[in-house]
């Protein structure tokens, strides 16, 4: 079973987390946010993985700390879920469409943290949501998860289908670079090391 639990508490955020890889899609998610419940929900479900997650966060003060804590928790979470990585895909790249929006996921379970992240046009909220902390989530996930991710907006109008098209692939992509490959011997790298 490649799975995590993480309890994590800072003056800002207090989060219990558990990730299951090799699920089915399940989750139970409650961070205080609507639109951010809304969007790991569906990065569970389109990703397969089983994902308990509660935030009590200072959201009195803004969502910023409880958006980035949670993308550091779960970043880490799937990392340790991981294990050695002996087998792994490693690589994937999914394109994913909704309604209007397009958008593409690439990344490498490299080892190495880096984000890239392309995508213009969003209004600055979403109901009450700061779209200008998807980059944020993504950036605290891709550095605690040590991988290498390219998000990029090919199109799209709605500030909510953009960021769904993203949470989708997201989950698909991981899920497949997580995914176990019988062809591959050990460590998936000339490195020898991940």
């Amino acid at each position: 079973m490649r799975t995590y639990k993480i309890d994590r508490k800072t003056t800002e955020t207090n989060i219990s987390l558990e990730l299951q890889l090799d699920g089915t899609g399940n989750s139970k998610i409650q961070t205080g946010i609507g639109f951010l419940d809304h969007m790991l929900t569906l990065f569970s479900k389109h990703g397969l993985f089983d994902l308990q997650l509660k935030c009590d966060g200072d959201l009195e003060v803004d969502q910023h700390h409880t958006v980035e804590d949670i993308g550091i928790a779960l970043g880490q979470a799937f990392t340790n879920s991981l294990g050695n990585k002996e087998g792994i895909t490693r690589y994937a790249a999914v394109t994913s469409p909704m309604d209007e929006a397009l958008a593409t996921i690439s990344l490498d379970i490299s080892g190495r943290s880096f984000l890239v992240y392309h995508v213009d046009g969003l209004k600055d909220k979403v109901g009450n949501f700061d779209t200008e902390l998807v980059e944020e989530f993504f950036q605290a996930f891709a550095s605690n998860a040590k991988l290498t991710l390219h998000i990029n907006l090919q199109y799209g109008k709605n500030s909510h289908h953009i960021i769904e098209a993203i949470f989708k692939g997201f989950g698909r992509a991981l899920d497949q670079a997580s995914q176990i490959n019988p062809r591959i011997n050990g460590i998936p790298s000339t490195k020898g090391i991940l």
